[in-house]
């Protein structure tokens, strides 16, 4: 029996080998050619089978990645957000059908008695988003100052409807900023304390963790982003204050600790399975949008998935989050001189180089 298992053993590592060298090729091909550099990680089942870092984390003083590389992940902490909104919905504490203004009754928005807490999950609040209005109010919200979360609330997230509550898909951070803003309101507690009790203590998350502007925190990575006309051409963008991004974009994490989220949340080890399923349950006329990711089938050559992913992008950094739930691959790229844009492609390569396609 012993000599069988270990023949067998023998037989998966070569046939997993040509999968994972396929891989490496589209990587290698990937820094060549259009200068990526980050780290990719690549498990099946929540067993590691590929985790490369490639180029430089800091270009000032040429330090290159490692484990020890901390990636700023901006929208990725929306998932991370929607997972204690759900530990919240299992617990019987939050109605996703309920109103803004029944956890929140200071909120002095138009959506606060008519949106409702899968709105905001879902993006289709239906408010306007004055902090993305414009490139004026952008840098006003992000890059000029530090705001109260209070006042940023009531200056950037209080408009007018313009759309009717559920009816229409508009990416915002302002949704996900609430939804930080309600959870502080249920636990009596600042949103990055409930984040440490709930998800990162429990997970031994030891390289996660909320951003402040004037924090130093170890080994994090810079962002660089690139001229449009010639990848190898990088600066620098302008800073931003990370704190206005809350609970929408504030986090900082490393590939092997986004792994130990991605198991704990599709593993149910956050919440049960039913709640699972709610979570992952996505609305077609909101642009396949389920709570905290996008969830549709896909198809890479003869191999049909399930595909949820989660993106995020900031100031030079970006990050890629997929998991093919029938299949129970999880991708995760992080970088700090691609866009989303590039991301997408990259995983789309990676994933068929995987599969043989």
């Amino acid at each position: 029996m012993k000599r069988q298992l270990s023949g067998l053993l023998v037989m998966m590592i070569h046939f997993a080998y040509p999968q994972i060298q396929k891989v490496e090729q589209v990587i290698d091909a990937c820094v060549k050619k259009d200068n990526f550099n980050g780290s990719v990680l690549l498990a099946k089942n929540g067993k590691t089978e590929l985790l490369t870092y490639k180029g430089l984390s800091n270009r000032h003083y040429n330090i290159s990645f490692s484990d020890e590389t901390r990636f700023h992940i901006f929208s990725l902490t929306k998932t991370f957000t929607a997972a204690l909104i759900m530990q919240l919905y299992e617990k019987g504490k939050i109605n996703l059908d309920a109103t803004i203004s029944t956890y929140y009754p200071e909120y002095k928005g138009e959506a606060g008695t008519k949106a409702t807490i899968r709105n905001l999950l879902t993006y289709s609040s239906g408010r306007e988003n004055k902090d993305l209005r414009s490139p004026e109010f952008i840098h006003q919200a992000y890059d000029n100052t530090i705001w109260n979360l209070d006042d940023f609330i009531t200056t950037f997230l209080s408009e007018k409807l313009i759309d009717r509550p559920g009816t229409k898909f508009s990416y915002n951070n302002g949704d996900f900023i609430l939804l930080g803003k309600i959870i502080e309101k249920i636990y009596h507690k600042p949103f990055e304390e409930v984040l440490k009790e709930q998800i990162l203590i429990p997970l031994n998350m030891q390289n996660t963790g909320f951003l402040h502007h004037n924090d130093i925190i170890k080994n994090i990575d810079d962002g660089y982003a690139a001229d449009s006309s010639d990848p190898f051409a990088l600066h620098t963008p302008t800073n931003t204050y990370i704190d206005n991004f809350y609970s929408a974009g504030a986090m900082y994490s490393t590939p092997k600790d986004l792994l130990i989220f991605d198991q704990a949340v599709f593993n149910s080890v956050l919440f049960n399975k039913k709640t699972l399923e709610t979570m992952l349950t996505a609305d077609k006329k909101l642009e396949d949008t389920a709570l905290g990711f996008w969830v549709y089938p896909k198809k890479f050559g003869s191999v049909n998935t399930i595909f949820a992913e989660r993106q995020g992008e900031g100031y030079g950094h970006s990050a890629n989050w997929v998991h093919l739930v029938d299949k129970g691959l999880t991708v995760i790229i992080l970088s700090n001189t691609k866009d989303i844009k590039y991301l997408n492609k990259m995983r789309e390569r990676v994933i068929s180089a995987y599969y043989g396609q």
